[in-house]
């Protein structure tokens, strides 16, 4: 049984429902396009009902029920018991800017990995650049570069979107390619931010 046979409530009807009780302010999505934009993402896609909570564990068919999110942040979304926790997580996420979430998220996964941020990598090469470059040549560089990457990833079969693992692939990739073309040697970097990090799960579960 397919998702929009199972569910009786329409989204116009779950959109009218929360504009009455949950401000947008935090939110991922303005009220005006929350027919359209995921609530958890923002992002313009195909919208599914999504349960607060489960109909496994005796949620109901009914807008205070449920909220519209795309395929992706349904998968990810909490199935629990406690109303509260769907909106503890959907404004965890909230974010400013629409479609750039999923950006943001690889960048986060980039320093996950490597244990320093995108934007520390860039500023370490520019400053212990051997190849000295303009702003104007760098600038130019990064936007031919990240066009070239997009040719050089791709997306798991079944999937229509780059997960995150993904992105900050695309990232290191760039980082790569940029350190040589300024004549640094990204491994200094990994070296001497690596040693500023304790492992990620010490990091999660410790602090």
């Amino acid at each position: 049984m397919s998702e929009k046979e199972s569910i009786k409530t329409s989204k116009e009807e779950i959109v009218s429902y929360w504009v009455k009780y949950q401000d947008e302010c935090g939110l991922s999505v303005d009220w005006a396009e929350a027919n359209e934009r995921c609530w958890r993402c923002g992002y313009k896609r195909p919208l599914e009902r999504a349960h607060i909570i489960p109909a496994a564990l005796g949620g109901k068919d009914e807008p205070q029920n449920l909220v519209l999110l795309c395929k992706r942040c349904h998968a990810d979304g909490p199935n629990v018991a406690d109303p509260e926790i769907m909106w503890d997580w959907i404004r965890g996420y909230g974010y400013p800017f629409y479609d750039m979430f999923w950006t943001t998220m690889g960048m986060k996964e980039y320093r996950l990995i490597y244990k320093h941020s995108f934007k520390n990598a860039l500023e370490f090469i520019i400053d212990h650049a051997k190849n000295l470059k303009n702003d104007e040549e760098i600038e130019e560089f990064i936007q031919q570069r990240l066009k070239k990457l997009n040719d050089e990833v791709s997306t798991h079969w079944g999937q229509n979107y780059w997960n995150t693992a993904t992105y900050a692939g695309k990232y290191r990739m760039l980082i790569k390619a940029f350190g040589e073309y300024m004549g640094v040697d990204i491994k200094r970097l990994d070296e001497i931010k690596g040693e500023e990090n304790k492992p990620w799960w010490v990091e999660d579960l410790f602090l």
